[in-house]
Order: C-alpha cells, then sequence, then structure tokens
C-alpha cells in the first residue's frame, strides 16, 4: 500500500511513518523541515522512518511544502492513503503571525484535499486540534461540543478539517479528521510542558508552571494515537466524520508538573509564571465516538505515560536534552 504522510518528519507525522513501514507499506514523507524547533529532532524522525525501512516496507523523504499545490499534486497522484499532519504549530506563536496559520493550515489542507478528490484515493485522514473547542461550555468535550477557538492556530486547524469534512460531503472525498488532545511520548516537540518539565527536573532546575497551575489537560500517549490511525487503514465506518482522539484522564498543569517532579527531584519547589492569553483553561475529552467508529480505547494513563517519557528521556539524554534546552 503506497501511503504518503505529509509532515511525517514532525513528531505525529514520524511516528505514523515509522509504524506504516514496520507494518510493510510503502511510505512518501512530505516535509519542509521548518526551524519552528530544532531540525536535528526532525531529522531522527527521519531517520525512524528510514531504519524501519530494513523491517518492512520502503521510505522516501521529499523535502518540501504542502502549499506547493504542483508538488502535492504530484506525490498524491501516486498515493493509496494521504495522512495529512503538515500544519504550522504552536497556538502562542499564532498569535504573531496569523496570517502564516492560514496559509500553512487552511491553503495547505486544500491543496491536498483538491489533489485527493481528483486522484482515486482511499481515504485521508487530516490531524486536527482539541484547540478548535475554545472555552469549553461543558467538559468532556464530545464532538457535539461548539467550535469556538480563541487563537489563530485553533481557528485554522477549525478550517482544516472543516474544509475536509465539506469535501467528503460534496465530492464524496472519504475523509476524516482526527482532533489530538495534547499528543506526547518519545521524540515529542522539544517546547512541549512535559519535555520541559522532565529537561529541568532532570537538570536540578524547578519545573515552571504558567498561571496558577489550575489548568487541565487531556494527555494523549503518542502510541494510542499511533493505533487510531492505523485503524483507518482497515475500516471506513469514521468517513466525513470529525473524530477525538483523548486520554483516559486528565490532570492539572501543577499535578502534572508534581508527578515529574516528584519522580526525578522530590525536593524542588514549582516555579510558577505568567499564563499566556491564547493557552487553553481546560481540555478533556469524550472519546466514546471513537470507540464506537474505530474501537479506540486509550491504553496510558498520564502517569503510566510520562514514566515511559522518562525511561526514554534518560536514554536518549545525550542528544534530545540539548534540543529541549534551546528550544
Amino acid at each position: 500500500m503506497q501511503i504518503l504522510v505529509t509532515g511525517g518528519a514532525g513528531f505525529i507525522g514520524g511516528h505514523l511513518a515509522e509504524q506504516f513501514v514496520e507494518a510493510g507499506h510503502d511510505v512518501v514523507v512530505l516535509d519542509n523541515l521548518n526551524e519552528f524547533y530544532d531540525t536535528g529532532l526532525k531529522e531522527r524522525n527521519v531517520a525512524a522512518g528510514r531504519d524501519a525501512s530494513d523491517r518492512g516496507g520502503t521510505y522516501e523523504f521529499v523535502e518540501g511544502d504542502i502549499r506547493d499545490a504542483d508538488l502535492v499534486a504530484d506525490l498524491v497522484g501516486d498515493a493509496d492513503y494521504i495522512y495529512h499532519q503538515a500544519a504550522r504549530a504552536g497556538v502562542r506563536s499564532s498569535v504573531a503571525n496569523p496570517r502564516l496559520y492560514d496559509e500553512v493550515n487552511v491553503d495547505g489542507t486544500l491543496n491536498v484535499l483538491d489533489a485527493a478528490r481528483d486522484g482515486g484515493i482511499e481515504r485521508v485522514v487530516v490531524a486536527s486540534s482539541s484547540s478548535v473547542y475554545g472555552k469549553p461550555r461543558y467538559l468532556p468535550y464530545d464532538e457535539e461540543h461548539p467550535t469556538t477557538p480563541v487563537s489563530p492556530y485553533g481557528a485554522s486547524k477549525l478550517a482544516g478539517e472543516r474544509y475536509a469534512c465539506a469535501y467528503a460531503e460534496v465530492y464524496d472525498l472519504p475523509v476524516v479528521a482526527l482532533r489530538y488532545f495534547t499528543v506526547y511520548g518519545p521524540r515529542m516537540r522539544p517546547n512541549m510542558a512535559i519535555s520541559n518539565f522532565v529537561s529541568r527536573c532532570t537538570n536540578g532546575d524547578p519545573p515552571v508552571v504558567y498561571g496558577d497551575g489550575t489548568q487541565t489537560r487531556d494527555f494523549t500517549y503518542i502510541d494510542d494515537v499511533v493505533e487510531a490511525n492505523l485503524t483507518l487503514l482497515e475500516t471506513d465506518a469514521a468517513d466525513g466524520e470529525a473524530v477525538n482522539i483523548g486520554s483516559t484522564d486528565t490532570i492539572e498543569i501543577r499535578t502534572l508538573a508534581e508527578v515529574v517532579r516528584d519522580q526525578l527531584a522530590p525536593d524542588l519547589d514549582l516555579t510558577f509564571a505568567e499564563r499566556h492569553d491564547a493557552d487553553a483553561e481546560h481540555t478533556h475529552a469524550d472519546t466514546s465516538k471513537a470507540r464506537e467508529l474505530l474501537g479506540y480505547e486509550p491504553s496510558h494513563t498520564i502517569r503510566e505515560g510520562v514514566g515511559k517519557f522518562v525511561e526514554w528521556y534518560r536514554a536518549n539524554r545525550e542528544w534530545y536534552e540539548p534540543l529541549v534546552l534551546n528550544s
């Protein structure tokens, strides 16, 4: 099976590409290696995909941009499945440059969808985000919750997924949008809360919590996200739908910092800093729709996942830690 993974040098895309190759599929990764965070980590993701080709299918990396419609059309033309993970990430950064997020996350997604509707594609899986929900009217968020994003990033992700679902309706294009809830795990982006907490505690520095720490998050371990995506190679039950992909529980950011601190440096106190206005107050996923359509059963609690990440961090500290410290 031929699979195109856009953004396949990123965190989620890199894990997807690696697992698809391991499963014997032929994978093409499109990524522009932008410098939102250290490209050394993206090169590690590419290396992991190439290494997997010794044990499974083939892996090809193409450096390019989803804003290049001709390049996207060429690559889509050879694919059976498209996993569209490419996006400009970062809630806070989107506030400073909203038009860039529109160009990449909306126009880039339209390039993928336009190419796919003319190409006989089996399925397009679009990476969306819990940021589409915005301020909660109730929790947990189910897919019927109003979508009122509070950042340009969230608005751009909502526009991309709405275009995807509209293409499913008017062009009969098999599309699924997966709304991820704060994904973490090995090779995660170095500027995320968990990686920062682990790095600081490992080096004897107190973890920094933004705001009073009572914000809650639904953190999702990368293996659970990969499993949901793999299922979409086998079922059309979710075509035309937006589906939450979250975890088994939520946790306050302050408590998360304490969990990490207690594992690594129990004598440290927490440090608090000013919270950014664009940060969500609470996220919590209702995953019953994913369970019904995809048989999705998240297998990692936050404490289990953090423990696995700490173990991985220690084993890979020599190369990963400098990326976190410089992020």
